[in-house]
C-alpha cells in the first residue's frame, strides 16, 4: 500500500465487517520526537486469543471470500521499516484495537495520505457507522465526529462535499498552528 490511508481503511473495513457501529481513528503527531502513533478502535465482535494471535500472520483471515489476509500484516510491516512497532489488543464481545507506530523521519516512512477522502468514503457507505476521527499535532488537535451530524443524510454527494471540507479546513489550520511553532 502506497500510503497510510490505505491501510486505515484496510483496518477500518475490517472493523465494519466485524460488526463495529463506532470506530475510532487517532493520529497523533510527534514532531519534536519524530513519532507518529496511528491507533485504530472499535467496538466490533473482537478475537478471542487464538484469532488474537494469528492477526499479523498473511496467511490467516476470518473471511471466506479468500484464504490470506494482508491487512495488519502489512500494516505492521509499514510500522517496522522504519522502526516503529504494531500492536493489536482485542477481546470478544469487546472490540479490536490497533496501535502503530513510526519514525515519521524515517526514509521508509510512507506518507499520510488523503485521510478526509478514505474517512468519506467509509461515511457514503455506512452512514450508519459513528466514525471519530482525532488528529494531533504537538498536543493541538482537530477532532470529526458524525455523531455531530445526527439527522443529517449523511450518504448524500451534498453533505458528503460540505464535510470534505470541513476536515481539510480543519487539518489545515491544524498544520498551520503547528507550523506557527515549529517553522516549515
Amino acid at each position: 500500500m502506497e500510503d497510510l490511508s490505505l491501510h486505515i481503511l484496510d483496518v477500518m473495513e475490517n472493523s465494519i465487517r466485524a460488526e463495529a457501529d463506532r470506530i475510532e481513528v487517532r493520529i497523533d503527531e510527534d514532531l519534536d520526537q519524530g513519532m507518529l502513533t496511528l491507533g485504530i478502535r472499535d467496538n466490533g465482535k473482537g478475537m478471542d486469543a487464538q484469532k488474537l494471535a494469528q492477526a499479523t500472520d498473511p496467511f490467516f483471515t476470518t473471511r471466506t471470500t479468500r484464504r490470506f489476509g494482508l491487512g495488519l500484516s502489512l500494516l505492521s510491516q509499514a510500522a517496522e521499516a522504519t522502526g516503529g512497532s504494531l500492536a493489536v489488543e482485542s477481546a470478544p464481545g469487546k472490540g479490536t484495537r490497533v496501535t502503530a507506530i513510526f519514525h515519521r523521519d524515517h526514509i521508509d516512512m510512507k506518507p499520510l495520505g488523503d485521510i478526509p477522502q478514505t474517512l468519506l468514503t467509509l461515511i457514503a457507505g455506512r452512514p450508519d457507522v459513528d466514525f471519530l476521527y482525532s488528529h494531533r499535532i504537538d498536543g493541538e488537535e482537530f477532532l470529526f465526529d458524525t455523531r455531530d451530524f445526527r439527522g443529517v443524510p449523511l450518504g448524500s454527494a451534498p453533505v458528503l462535499m460540505q464535510l470534505a471540507e470541513l476536515m481539510r479546513d480543519g487539518l489545515a489550520q491544524l498544520r498551520s498552528r503547528a507550523q506557527d511553532i515549529h517553522g516549515p
